[in-house]
């Protein structure tokens, strides 16, 4: 067992999240996907795998508890964080990708066809113009716009009953300050992982007047 694999079973027992082992080789094997096209794709600061265990795998998965619904969308998906991690834990979900840059998703899609991924669908679009036929259950977004923006941005996304969840740091109050919308601030521990982490759950994000957006 190397060291990647020991500190991912670690964080995953801190989390209390118990994978069976393909589960467990499926996500370490998507980070060595990273760490692989990194260079070419430009998909994230961190170079090598050994540092993407905390941040992008763990950091992703923290939030799988609170994840609503069975359709599920990952705004600004960058390198498929946190869907990609989500998808492969729950194949019983299924999850759409988005991002407007072509790179990123090239490589997103290379990650879902070598993972043999059938719950993801791969979308390169901008926030704005994507229009499905049916609305999600959760939205997702990590490190993405200021939460009103977000709000504003997705707000045509969302199924009837559907929630926000948007990823944040320590400016997440400040930024539930900013909006009138009902919001709920979740601390969240990511093993490992020193800085503040926080979800930040929007119920009824879909705003009663048109979003400027759809103007």
């Amino acid at each position: 067992m190397d060291n990647c694999e020991t500190e991912l079973r670690a964080g995953l027992n801190e989390l209390g999240l118990p994978l069976e082992a393909s589960t467990i080789q499926a996500l370490l094997a998507f980070i060595a996907l990273i760490e692989k096209w990194n260079k070419a794709y430009n998909l994230t600061a961190i170079r090598k795998k050994e540092g993407m265990v905390g941040l992008h795998l763990l950091d992703s998965l923290a939030i799988l508890p609170h994840l609503h619904g069975k359709r599920i969308i990952d705004i600004g998906t960058g390198a498929g964080l946190p869907g990609i991690p989500l998808a492969i834990c729950c194949p019983e979900r299924e999850f759409t990708l988005l991002d407007s840059n072509a790179k990123k998703t090239r490589f997103v899609q290379q990650a879902v066809l070598e993972l043999k991924l059938k719950n993801v669908t791969v979308c390169h679009q901008r926030v704005e113009d994507y229009r499905p036929a049916q609305g999600f259950d959760s939205i997702l977004t990590r490190a993405f716009a200021s939460l009103p923006d977000i709000i504003d941005m997705t707000a045509h996304l969302l199924a009837e009953h559907g929630v926000l969840l948007a990823m944040k740091g320590q400016q997440a109050l400040a930024e539930s300050a900013q909006t009138t919308a009902q919001t709920t601030l979740i601390p969240i521990n990511v093993p490992g992982i020193a800085a503040e982490r926080f979800l930040i759950r929007v119920e009824n994000a879909r705003p009663t007047e048109v979003s400027q957006w759809e103007k």
